[in-house]
């Protein structure tokens, strides 16, 4: 069964705490060459048959309406797996 990976990440224009804490985290480890951390969301979607347009049609659907809150977050990336050779 292919498996379809949906990316999310906050709006660059918005504070990510979480990453900010990370990112605080590191640098008290020691880790202080990384200077900004942004956390996100991904989503595995497995899928019964093959993926045709009107799979991806739904995945987009679901990714912009379910799976993200478009006021904050924004759809980064499918992935849709590769067709076999």
């Amino acid at each position: 069964m292919p498996t379809i990976v949906v990316e999310v990440m906050p709006k660059a224009e918005l504070l990510d705490p979480q990453g900010k804490a990370v990112a605080g985290a590191l640098a008290r480890i020691g880790k202080g060459q990384f200077r900004g951390v942004r956390l996100g969301k991904r989503f595995e979607l497995t899928v019964d048959g093959p993926i045709d347009d009107a799979t991806k049609a739904a995945v987009e659907e679901i990714a912009a309406d379910i799976l993200s809150n478009s006021v904050i977050e924004d759809v980064v990336g499918i992935h849709y797996p590769a067709a076999d050779a």
